[in-house]
């Protein structure tokens, strides 16, 4: 299968976060993320094991109550049941890997 960038759907998901769902398989998803400046997800946490990476921009990341600052090129894992938030530092790209695959966002699509 391949996927190509510009035919994969945006989801507005508030908040100057937009997301795109490049993969779905039965035990894991892959998003790519756009994030305004400032674009904040709140402090939350879900059953899914997730790794990140950041592609342009950075983050101001706490996971598991540890303060980091993340830039380009820079990734991330966070445990499932981890708590864990994030505010974007310029404008950001993201990839996130989540297994199982994660279906429940909180915020609207």
């Amino acid at each position: 299968m391949f996927i190509f960038h510009e035919k994969v759907k945006k989801i507005d998901m508030g908040e100057g976060i937009v997301r795109q769902d490049f993969a779905d398989g039965d035990n894991l998803n892959v998003l790519h993320w756009n994030i305004q400046d400032g674009g904040e997800v709140k402090m939350h946490s879900h059953s899914q094991e997730q790794f990140g990476l950041v592609i342009k921009g950075g983050f101001d990341m706490v996971i598991a109550g540890q303060k980091k600052i993340l830039k380009a090129g820079d990734a991330y894992i966070v445990p499932a049941n981890v708590q864990h938030s994030f505010i974007a530092i310029g404008e950001t790209e993201a990839i996130d890997v989540f297994t199982p695959r994660k279906e429940d966002f909180p915020w609207k699509e």
